[in-house]
């Protein structure tokens, strides 16, 4: 892990940057690019899509926008409920960025309509082909106050996964977070050319802090290719 040195002043803002710099440095025409959810995701994309969707980076002078139907979308986690449920992940998606920025290429979302193993066994075929084929070019990641990232919880042993398991079906072993989870796993993730972390608000200040002194958190393993820490002056602050 490359932890953060420094808090950034817009979390959204410098998302979106991220994204819009990694797309027009993307080594193919399309761009693979894997979404998470929760309340700071949230942001991120309704600033993401405010700043690249529909009429924007057309003035003069404007900064390049993301040409949306070159952009392949996959999810990185997922909560087993309905698609339409408030709790998932690609809904939030949907309703925040893909329903704003007009047609994109495709978008894959993980399937819960059946068990949680049969649902994560699709998703394994559908990530193995991509990093078979065009890889990932940027997956986004969040941090839970725990230390999680994506749905990989402290103590599970999908921590520990090899390449034969590129997405899993998990279930916090400490009853914080609700609803079994699909995820991938960590040799997805590292596979990605960029992973990019952003976190915001005073409960993650804990988990942040114990970040950099170097324990050994779920988020703290993920080593992308060039992993990105985008942290608001409320997570970054010393913890209470």
């Amino acid at each position: 892990m490359t932890a953060p040195t420094a808090p950034v002043a817009n979390v959204p803002a410098a998302f979106t940057a991220v994204v819009v710099a990694a797309f027009a440095a993307r080594p193919g025409e399309r761009f693979s690019l894997v979404l998470s959810g929760g309340p700071t995701a949230q942001a991120c994309y309704e600033h993401l899509a405010a700043g690249t969707g529909p009429g924007t980076g057309t003035r003069a002078g404007a900064a390049p926008t993301v040409d949306w139907k070159l952009v392949d979308v996959y999810m990185g986690d997922e909560r087993m409920v309905p698609a339409d449920d408030p709790d998932a992940n690609q809904r939030l998606v949907q309703r925040t960025l893909l329903s704003r920025v007009g047609p994109v290429g495709s978008f894959t979302p993980m399937s819960t309509a059946g068990p949680a193993e049969q649902c994560a066994a699709e998703y394994h075929a559908t990530i193995e082909r991509l990093l078979a084929g065009p890889g990932i070019d940027l997956i986004h990641l969040g941090v839970g106050p725990d230390g999680h990232t994506a749905s990989l919880f402290p103590g599970l042993p999908e921590l520990d996964a090899g390449p034969d398991q590129l997405v899993a079906a998990t279930l916090d072993p400490n009853g914080r977070n609700p609803h079994p989870r699909l995820t991938l796993t960590l040799p997805a993730i590292d596979a990605a050319r960029c992973a990019v972390f952003t976190v915001s608000g005073d409960s993650k200040r804990a988990a942040m802090d114990q970040l950099r002194q170097g324990a050994d958190l779920p988020a703290a393993r993920v080593s992308a290719v060039q992993v990105i820490w985008l942290v608001d002056g409320a997570a970054f602050g010393p913890a209470p």
